[in-house]
């Protein structure tokens, strides 16, 4: 769905005078398109991965976030293995757009972690954020211990009397993640001023928590 949206931006642009050379994508490097390495998780860390829409913009929100160490945009809970975003974007292969999130439980804490992911997007949307539908915009969170997965019950339980309908995000237990391509991560910082999704679409969310644009 964000391509259509791209699409339409584009030709946003163009009907206001945008000449094709500010328009084009700009120039890529080789590796562009390979899967991304996965941070490591530094000693007395933890990570948990969150669904919350386009990870462009679940990427850009915790990387503000304070006491956290990491983020990664990448794909889990699907069927297929070493999935690409073309894959992904069919809506075929089960897997939700994630980010996963390292944290030093020294400065932050689950609890903390969760309370930002439930007001940075609405949970209460089945397979849909703003104009991105599909199953791979799923609100989801994929806990590795039974101690995150009860944490996450608690804090979906309190979330839940701030909205007026149910919320729909679901808790699983974390399969395998693959990280997205490397033109997909650290996207807002590097594409900002490239991409009209940025300041349509990810700005406003960034200005709504109060955090930098």
């Amino acid at each position: 769905m964000k391509r259509w949206i791209m699409v339409l931006m584009m030709s946003a642009l163009f009907g206001a005078g945008c000449t094709a050379d500010e328009a084009k994508p700009q120039a890529q490097p080789k590796d562009a398109h390979m899967a991304a390495t996965v941070p490591p998780v530094p000693e007395g860390d933890e990570f948990i991965t969150l669904g919350a829409g386009c990870f462009w913009c679940t990427e850009a929100i915790f990387q503000q976030i304070p006491g956290v160490v990491s983020v990664t945009s990448g794909y889990m809970g699907g069927k297929m293995e070493n999935p690409t975003y073309d894959d992904v974007c069919t809506g075929e292969t089960g897997h939700a757009e994630v980010s996963r999130i390292v944290y030093d439980p020294k400065k932050t804490s689950l609890e903390k972690i969760l309370a930002v992911f439930w007001e940075a997007h609405d949970p209460t949307s089945l397979n849909r954020q703003g104009a991105d539908t599909g199953t791979q915009y799923r609100s989801a969170i994929f806990y590795n211990t039974d101690a995150q997965r009860a944490i996450a019950e608690k804090s979906k339980a309190d979330a839940a009397k701030e909205f007026t309908k149910p919320i729909v995000t679901e808790i699983t237990k974390a399969g395998p993640f693959y990280a997205a391509e490397n033109y997909h991560q650290d996207y807002y910082r590097l594409n900002k001023n490239k991409n009209p999704y940025c300041p349509l679409v990810i700005a406003p969310k960034l200005k709504k928590l109060g955090l930098k644009q």
